[in-house]
């Protein structure tokens, strides 16, 4: 009884367990320092040689270092509950893939380095739940495709985006114009090759933007750049000012890159790739008047066009000026002419009425501007009727032409007419006297032009030519003394504008120079059609059939031949010659007397007798028109 009171009194003295206590932490994982003595907790383990995220993390770190291991993946479970989390690195792993969700948990993370990976792509919800990010790490990974939505939720405190070193041909660059507070942009190493106009227009704290080593051409000027002063390198800048690198870049030096040029700069790299004349020269070593464009000048337009009603019609309009001009097309009408479900309008200058109407006739105008300029062409399609319905056994064939159909002709009557009529037209182009097509056929023209004494110096000359059902330029190289040339291997049935200049030398610079001799427009003959030819595949199969009925009268025949025979022989083989018939014997009994054999009887049936012997004489019988012996 004594022992109750004694442990009674013990008992207050045992430390209480409190429900409000921290948990007990988790063990360190193997291979890993962890700092748990002190507030921030921090879990280091640098080049462990880990596969995976560790199980046993502590929840309650507050920063995480896991660079340089092996980890391909990060799963969704991988860092659930690190709402701590401040800080992450997972920097010179294998990661291939992150879950969607990964990060849901991490809201309070501030830095998330996943920087040389292998990531090929990043979707919308793979940095879901990072609403308080600020530095944002993606370099020397595989990223060819970043989603429109990847930055949504950290868009408002990002500060600092690195993607450099990636294979980035596109960007989403409107989610990339809501980031207000990113003050450091790295974009350089990829393979960029146009920045639209006003991209950074909005990010109104950018301090420094690397575009070197892409594929730009060109920087459009971007109302940011206006606001700030600008310097071409960071040393001795202001707080204030923006630093542009732009190093590494196939610059395209022309009039577009004046406002690049006036920058005020230091020394740096970069220099222009083209035009020519520019080419390799160092960028700011270039006068601000050589940065110069050309305006542009239409070199192709489709001729008068003459389509039915319901037929498709292609409108084509070439030009060129430096930099490349755009394209437009304006109907009949004076309305813009897009893409829409009658029309299609493409890059390349070409404009494609899917299906006509009698309304879309009238003059096309084609409009080519760039930054010098613009330049306008007109087209003039017309819309017939439609065509009569043909019956579809009904077969039709060009009248038959004398001679080869390739070879070459004096041009008729109604095509002199023509060729008149298209030099006065507007849409023509100029025909010299000089430069004449006295003899074309459907695929071959003999071009002349007379001899250009005035021209001291000339090398030789050339001849352009192309088609107006396609936009490839075709260049023959001519002689100096040469006055004619035969045009081969075109197509027939095709219009075709042809240029002769001569190439010369240029007294005063030294230059080689060209000087249009003239131009003329032509086209080829069309194409014979053979009237009533059968196709191949009938011609063959009745050859076949004929063959097969051959070879099987044949047989028939062989067969026939053979019974026949058979008869013929008697039931023997045709090979085997018949048996002699059996020669029969007559017998006379021996009576001391010998005379003429009498013919012999008559064979009796055999019938039997009794057994008679009998001495007989007996000698072959003979007919009896032939004589015995003696």
């Amino acid at each position: 009884m004594a022992v109750l009171p004694l442990l009674l009194c013990l008992l207050p003295l045992a430390p209480a367990s409190s429900p409000s206590q921290p948990a007990a932490p988790s063990p360190c994982p193997r291979r890993c320092r962890c700092q748990t003595q002190s507030l921030p907790l921090s879990v280091l383990c640098p080049g462990a040689g880990l596969l995976f995220v560790p199980p046993s993390l502590d929840r309650r770190a507050a920063e995480l270092r896991l660079a340089d291991n092996f980890i391909a993946a990060v799963r969704r479970r991988d860092l659930a509950n690190m709402t701590g989390l401040l800080h992450l690195s997972l920097s010179r792993n294998t990661i291939r893939h992150v879950a969607a969700g990964a990060f849901a948990d991490l809201r309070a993370l501030r830095a998330l380095h996943l920087d040389g990976n292998r990531l090929t792509s990043l979707g919308e919800g793979q940095l879901r739940g990072l609403v308080n990010l600020r530095h944002l790490i993606l370099s020397n990974n595989q990223l060819a495709a970043l989603a429109a939505g990847a930055l949504d939720d950290c868009a408002e405190t990002l500060e600092d985006l690195d993607l450099s070193y990636n294979n980035l041909e596109q960007l989403p660059w409107e989610a990339l114009g809501r980031l207000g507070n990113v003050n450091t942009l790295g974009l350089d190493h990829n393979l960029l090759a146009s920045v639209p106009a006003g991209a950074f227009s909005r990010l109104h704290k950018l301090a420094r933007l690397d575009m070197t080593s892409n594929r730009l051409t060109t920087i459009p000027p971007d109302p940011l750049f206006s606001r700030l002063p600008l310097l071409a390198r960071p040393r001795g800048s202001p707080a204030s000012a923006l630093v542009l690198a732009f190093g590494g870049n196939p610059l395209h030096c022309n009039c577009e890159l004046v406002w690049l040029r006036r920058l005020a700069r230091e020394d740096d790299l970069e220099a222009c790739a083209s035009p020519p004349a520019l080419g390799g020269r160092y960028f700011w070593a270039v006068g601000e008047e050589e940065f110069v464009c050309e305006p542009p000048v239409v070199t192709h337009r489709s001729p008068p066009l003459a389509v039915p009603a319901g037929r498709p019609a292609a409108l084509r309009c070439r030009a060129v000026g430096d930099p490349e001009p755009r394209v437009r097309w304006v109907s009949p009408q004076g309305r813009l002419v897009g893409n829409s479900s009658r029309a299609r309008a493409f890059p390349n200058g070409t404009l494609e009425l899917l299906v006509t109407e009698p309304g879309d006739g009238g003059i096309f105008t084609c409009i080519a501007a760039n930054a010098a300029g613009e330049a306008t062409a007109a087209v003039e399609l017309t819309v017939g009727p439609p065509p009569p319905p043909q019956l579809a056994n009904s077969t039709s064939c060009d009248p038959p032409r004398d001679g080869d159909p390739d070879a070459l002709t004096p041009p008729s009557a109604a095509s002199a007419s023509a060729s008149a009529s298209a030099k006065a037209a507007d849409t023509a182009p100029p025909k010299d006297r000089g430069v004449q097509v006295t003899e074309h056929g459907a695929t071959a023209a003999l071009v002349q032009w007379p001899d250009q004494r005035p021209i001291p110096g000339i090398r030789m000359y050339q001849i352009q030519y192309n088609s107006s059902a396609d936009d490839i330029l075709v260049y023959r190289m001519i002689p100096a003394d040469s006055r004619s040339f035969l045009l081969s291997d075109l197509a027939s049935g095709r219009t075709y504008d042809l240029c002769v200049l001569a190439v010369y030398e240029d007294g005063a610079t030294g230059l080689t120079a060209t000087r249009p001799v003239g131009c003329s427009r032509f086209s080829t003959e069309p194409a014979l059609r053979p009237c009533g030819a059968p196709h191949a595949p009938f011609l063959g199969g009745t050859m076949i059939i004929a063959l097969g009925g051959v070879i099987v009268a044949s047989v028939l025949v062989f067969i026939f031949v053979l019974l026949m025979r058979y008869k013929v022989h008697g039931g023997q083989p045709p090979g085997k010659a018949k048996a002699p018939a059996p020669v029969s014997s007559v017998c006379s009994q021996t009576n001391g007397a010998l005379g003429p054999t009498p013919a012999p009887p008559a064979p009796e049936p055999a019938v039997p007798r009794a057994h008679t012997v009998v001495q007989l004489d007996c000698e072959p019988w003979r007919p009896s028109h032939e004589p015995t012996g003696p």
